[in-house]
């Protein structure tokens, strides 16, 4: 039988609790053949000690086969292949549930978080950052939700590198729907996370909780895009009190996409503001991958580089690139239908274009 999974299960229970009764007993093992009168002489609730005498009746050797067989990995902070990073922080979850390897200890691993609804512009950053990371070694960690999360995934996903989504739901459970094909890329090539068991539903109350997991399990995090007051700036706070470096993109003062970011800089946030220069200081130039980029623009005719070199992560408009192209209307648009088709770069709204990335 596996204790450190029944004790995983026992329902009603909060994670501090667990812990609080993991240090007393020794082990889930220890704790499940303590006799009643040792188990109520224990430093805990009496609705947490009803709760472990109940749960002795679980038939949890069958859910936990049940649970291998769909390929879902159990993890308790009693194996060594517990995360270690994970382990350090003050309220680790007992157990994790995991689809896919976890992150390499020996890896460096980045937490990248924003706001769900952000500009194209914060699209645009944290897909790079995620590429240019995975494409050095470095795991890419996020929440897989709409927005800066996912674009951080779909960077690493392109640089065929590793990537973590942390999930505020069951490992078995998609959401939000419209990251199915990024859910199942990740379950191809990186590891999903969650602290809850499979077919647990998304719901509000997870979310907060689970951020501290994606610090937790990171040696930094970055903030894209976030408002004053955004799920984001939980995750940099969680950072904080972990003892984790954080980094976030400076925007414009009257963009509320912005404000968060700025704030955090203005608390002492590290800046990022260039990701040449972010990667110098994180000492991962000249890695495998630093020369992708190279490879790509060589792939391009010269003056299609030329027109891809004046579109950047900020929304240009035609008139923009024609002033600095000097090219007529017609080389212009020939050009730029030709890298939306490469997949160089993307019309975001009618006559602007971004990269893609």
């Amino acid at each position: 039988m596996n204790y450190a999974y029944w004790f995983a299960s026992v329902p009603g229970i909060t994670n501090h609790a667990r812990l609080s009764l993991l240090a007393q007993a020794g082990s889930a093992r220890e704790l499940y053949f303590l006799p009643e009168r040792q188990l109520r002489s224990l430093r805990a609730q009496e609705k947490v000690i009803e709760a472990v005498l109940a749960g002795k009746k679980l038939d949890t050797e069958r859910t936990y086969m049940e649970l291998c067989g769909r390929g879902v990995s159990f993890i308790s902070l009693e194996d060594s292949a517990y995360p270690e990073r994970l382990k350090s922080i003050s309220d680790a979850p007992y157990g994790i549930y995991a689809k896919g390897p976890l992150p390499g200890e020996q890896k460096k691993n980045v937490a990248i978080v924003g706001a769900r609804m952000c500009s194209e512009y914060g699209r645009a950053v944290a897909t790079e950052l995620g590429k240019q990371l995975a494409a050095r070694g470095v795991c890419v960690v996020s929440g897989m939700a709409r927005g800066i999360d996912s674009a951080a995934h779909e960077g690493a996903l392109l640089a065929g590198g590793a990537t973590c989504a942390v999930l505020g739901c069951g490992v078995d459970v998609c959401y939000p729907r419209s990251a199915e094909r990024i859910y199942g890329e990740i379950l191809d090539r990186g590891c999903i996370l969650s602290e809850h068991p499979p077919k647990t539903p998304p719901l509000a109350a997870y979310f907060p909780q689970r951020n501290r997991i994606i610090s937790g399990i990171s040696d930094l995090v970055v903030v894209v895009e976030a408002k004053e007051r955004s799920g984001s700036l939980i995750t940099a706070d969680h950072a904080l009190e972990q003892g984790r470096d954080i980094y976030a993109v400076p925007g414009r003062i009257f963009d509320p996409l912005s404000a968060g970011c700025n704030n955090l800089i203005r608390q002492g946030a590290g800046i990022l503001s260039n990701i040449e220069e972010f990667i110098r200081e994180l000492d991962l130039c000249g890695a495998p991958g630093t020369s992708m980029e190279h490879f790509e623009k060589l792939l391009l005719e010269k003056q299609e580089r030329l027109v891809y070199s004046c579109v950047d992560l900020r929304p240009k408009s035609i008139e923009e690139l024609l002033a600095e192209t000097e090219l007529t209307m017609p080389e212009l648009a020939q050009l730029l239908a030709a890298l939306s088709q490469k997949g160089f770069i993307t019309e975001i709204f009618k006559n602007c274009y971004i990269r893609r990335i």
